[in-house]
């Protein structure tokens, strides 16, 4: 007898992306990632920015995006955090300057598509696209990062020096990680469509040869410390430990300074008794790995359908995750946002290939809970209803 499946989880799973360019992503992996750099000449042919120069320096001064502006004079270096006033930057000189601006998936369906190109790897491991834009000259300087990333450029040319990864130290006195040595082993001129990935920790060095502007594919690499920080005050939340400590046989001291040591050893058998498991830690992972950024704030429609209208517009809608969105799911378990989704397993075929793609193109057969789920993500202003290159 064959199996009955569900429209969603019956359809045939879509071919994971592979990497732009002509390498094969399982070569890509093997050979490069985390590893070595690689140059792909000519990885977007045709490359069509998602912002224009316009765009950029407008977004630069919007106080909901994270911005920066770097100038080099001389040796001197100089770091500021935006928002900017565009007659500033119109001001600024004809060299020597860049504009840095963060997370334009949250900004541009363009970007958001861009970053689509990249999920031949985990979404839980990619962070952000960045742009740079910069005059000739315009650099941040010799740096290393402890992430991976892609640099794709885009209009004009970037000259591009790395070195060997080593002991490495810093400018002091500065909002920049600007390495204090710096000598050059292979260096590449990027022309429109080229890129460049670099594991993380080796030290490169990129300067504007013309006016151009670099798009930057980063990776999340969270470290060990924020791993485990993270988790004890997930775990702090969700404790109920029973008892207090208590001496009613406790003597008079001659040291009234000094810490009884049954009160140390009552602390150890308290700590003693935490526990957790692979759930919990599951639970945690999701719920860290989908905490949006501080400054990241979701607007609701300003005139939001009603559950029935919702639901009669869907047969000719698709239902995406907003770009500020992060959703994931691990073992039927499923996380939006740095909380967990609670809704019956029904659901969880669609939940899944929302996580996946980012997208619904139908939602034909899905059951009451996920269209009612959907219906109070868009009230929130995490996804939206788009109808070819629309939304609403």
């Amino acid at each position: 007898m064959a199996r009955k499946t569900t429209p969603a989880a019956g359809r045939r799973a879509k071919e994971p992306p592979r990497i732009p360019g002509p390498l094969d992503t399982r070569a890509f992996l093997a050979r490069h990632w985390q590893k070595k750099p690689l140059l792909v000449r000519g990885a977007f042919p045709a490359f069509r920015e998602p912002l224009t120069k316009d765009e950029v320096l407008r977004l630069a001064g919007d106080p909901d995006a994270e911005s920066r502006l770097v100038k080099k004079k001389g040796r001197y270096w100089s770091c500021e955090h935006g928002p900017f006033e565009r007659s500033r930057l119109d001001r600024l000189p004809a060299r020597d300057w860049t504009v840095l601006v963060q997370d334009t998936q949250h900004f541009s369906r363009e970007a958001e598509r861009l970053l689509e190109r990249f999920t031949f790897l985990p979404r839980a491991r990619i962070d952000d696209l960045m742009v740079s834009y910069a005059v000739p000259g315009g650099t941040v300087g010799p740096h290393v990062d402890s992430y991976d990333v892609f640099l794709i450029q885009g209009r004009g040319r970037r000259r591009w020096k790395v070195s060997r990864p080593g002991d490495v130290g810093f400018v002091p006195g500065l909002d920049l990680r600007i390495l204090a040595r710096f000598e050059a082993e292979e260096e590449w001129v990027l022309e429109p469509g080229d890129m460049l990935y670099l594991p993380p920790d080796v030290p490169h060095y990129g300067i504007a040869e013309t006016e151009c502007m670099t798009w930057s594919v980063g990776f999340r690499a969270p470290a060990d410390q924020e791993f485990a920080a993270g988790f004890l005050d997930h775990l702090g939340e969700r404790l109920a430990l029973e008892g207090r400590y208590a001496d009613p046989g406790q003597g008079a001291v001659r040291s009234a300074g000094e810490i009884p040591e049954a009160l140390v050893t009552h602390v150890t058998k308290v700590l003693e008794r935490l526990r957790w498991d692979d759930a919990e830690v599951r639970a945690f992972a999701g719920r860290y790995l989908t905490e949006p950024k501080s400054h990241v704030v979701f607007e609701p429609p300003a005139r939001p359908l009603s559950l029935a209208r919702f639901e009669a517009a869907l047969p000719e809608r698709a239902v995406a995750l907003e770009g500020k969105a992060r959703l994931a799911h691990s073992r039927g378990a499923f996380f939006l946002n740095g909380e967990s989704v609670d809704t019956p397993k029904a659901c969880a075929p669609w939940l899944r290939r929302l996580a996946d793609r980012r997208r619904l193109e139908s939602t034909a057969g899905a059951p009451r809970a996920m269209r009612e789920l959907l219906h109070a993500w868009y009230r929130d202003g995490v996804v939206r209803l788009e109808r070819g290159g629309s939304a609403r």
